[in-house]
């Protein structure tokens, strides 16, 4: 087992990370779950990869994601920064005061626990007879989210929830990379995230990379890039995999020449000082999801990021999936599943062997088509669309090499499909299409879908079934809902693609010039 240490980085990384990790914590729950299905039992992903396991001061064991949070003071709502399973209930005053003159302190009201958070306390305390239905949940949440850990049904350990001290939630003026980087190059703060990233990483045995998201519109692309710097010091052979992600509400709020102008600049010292900090890095997050072709069977409001994480949140979880996936004697296949392989062997071939390009584009079908015979029933390599953005449509480059992901499909009558008949599925489609075949490309197959837990925003729209299968004709049942979410869809199939690729060059472009 190879394990990964992940980094969250500001708010909307906190969005998309919170979405990943309730992903996780439903595997967990439905691989435990004697009345869920097969393809959950057997889902054969080692969850260590991710995971650590502890245990409290009154011995109970725990088991909490192998993780640090970064955001502002404030950004955890309800949530005790300490977590909620170790109950460390610290004096507001800490260490030996030397200051003889006056104090001022700065306090929040206590956040009161919304409907969803209310029934985890409860039934994390054995109250009997709750009586917040799922149906109540899904509607507190579809308007009533104002922080990531809002809709979070994971446990944390006490070391993964950083504030950074005298930041309260105002990204208007944390706006640039330069103040971010000032907050933790001054002070002991940068030196606490270290500690705690230390901590992680000395309980791995075999660490196979660490996974890092940051918000980069604003300030906290400085916070990663301090951050990034330490682990190039301290952790010169750990590859790092760099998710720089923004929610479409940031591309929208230049409402002058001068904030543009600010903004481009932000864009081009950002990019240069984060790519230059890790092996890869894969720009995520559209100006506008809703109008994109990735919504061709999703309804996200871009004003919700709610709503708009979870979807670049499913499909970082899909092209993940190999980092976890078990490796079965010489060949590295089993039945439910084929392509496994870590962090490290996927930077080396996407990115390495004297390649120039650091830059890789993310693609994802959210659900791909389904499957008859050995086909697909629409072809899935046009399915796939672009959550990078700034990329060229319908580039022919014969240097191409991907890295892609399909887990859960499905064929006739909602049936899992086998992996051997995806597989050639695929090849069939890269034989017969028109489009230039790249130069190299892995996939990675899990029988295993994508679980949509309770939390999940209603966004798949009527054409989206019980398991993700694609309904032809939209229903004519009255009241049949325009938004479709965990009460009425179980799961989903999903395809994801990493590519290097000369599609990346209008990015590039905008932001070297």
């Amino acid at each position: 087992m190879k394990e990964l240490v992940t980094f969250q980085v500001g708010s909307y990384a906190n969005f998309i990370g919170s979405h990943f990790w309730n992903f996780q914590d439903e595997l967990l729950g439905l691989l435990e779950d004697p009345q869920d299905h097969l393809v959950f039992k057997n889902q054969n992903l080692d969850m260590d990869v991710l995971y650590r396991t502890g245990e409290t001061q009154q011995g109970m064991p725990t088991y909490t994601p192998r993780m640090i949070s970064v955001d502002f003071q404030g950004s955890l709502g309800s949530m005790s920064s300490h977590g909620t399973l170790y109950n460390n209930n610290p004096s507001s005053s800490s260490g030996v005061s030397t200051w003889a003159g006056s104090v001022s302190t700065q306090a929040s009201e206590p956040h009161k626990k919304n409907l969803f958070l209310q029934r985890l306390y409860d039934e994390g305390q054995e109250v009997n007879g709750s009586e917040i239905l799922d149906t109540d949940v899904v509607k507190s949440l579809a308007d009533g989210v104002q922080f990531w850990t809002d809709f979070s049904k994971v446990h944390y350990h006490p070391q993964s929830l950083f504030e950074l001290n005298g930041l309260w939630m105002d990204p208007q003026e944390f706006n640039n990379y330069g103040i971010g980087r000032s907050t933790v190059s001054e002070g002991l703060q940068g030196d606490e995230i270290n500690e705690r990233l230390r901590f992680f990483m000395e309980e791995c045995d075999h660490v196979q990379g660490i996974q890092f998201m940051v918000d980069n519109s604003g300030g906290f692309s400085g916070v990663a890039a301090s951050l990034l710097e330490n682990i190039e010091d301290e952790y010169t052979n750990v590859p790092v995999l760099l998710y720089s992600v923004r929610s479409p509400s940031s591309h929208n709020n230049l409402t002058s020449r001068k904030l543009s102008i600010t903004s481009n600049l932000h864009d081009a010292v950002s990019f240069s000082a984060l790519s230059s900090l890790c092996k890869l890095i894969v720009p995520v997050g559209l100006p506008s999801l809703s109008e994109s072709r990735i919504s061709q069977y999703l309804n996200v409001d871009n004003g919700k990021p709610y709503q708009s994480s979870a979807v670049y949140a499913s499909a970082i979880h899909s092209i993940t999936l190999p980092f976890r996936m078990r490796k079965m004697g010489p060949i590295g296949e089993s039945s439910n599943e084929s392509g496994a392989m870590d962090l490290y062997e996927c930077i080396q071939m996407l990115a390495g062997q004297g390649r120039q390009n650091i830059v890789a584009v993310l693609d994802a079908a959210m659900p791909p088509p389904s499957m008859t015979g050995r086909r697909f029933q629409q072809p899935l390599l046009g399915n796939l669309q672009p959550l990078t953005p700034e990329t060229a449509p319908d580039v022919d480059d014969m240097q191409a090499i991907e890295s892609m992901v399909v887990h859960g499909a499905l064929g006739a009558g909602e049936q899992e499909v086998s992996v051997s008949h995806v597989r050639e599925a695929v090849e069939t489609e890269y034989e017969n299409t028109s489009s230039t075949r790249p130069r190299f490309s892995h996939l990675s197959v899990s029988q295993c879908p994508l679980p949509i837990p309770l939390p999940f925003p209603s966004i798949f729209n009527n054409l989206v079934g019980r398991r993700g299968n694609l309904i032809l004709t939209s229903p004519t049942v009255s009241g049949s809902p325009l938004r479709r979410g965990p009460l009425e869809v179980h799961s989903i199939p999903m395809a994801a693609r990493l590519r290097s690729t000369t599609a990346v060059l209008p990015f590039l472009e905008n932001r070297l010039g």
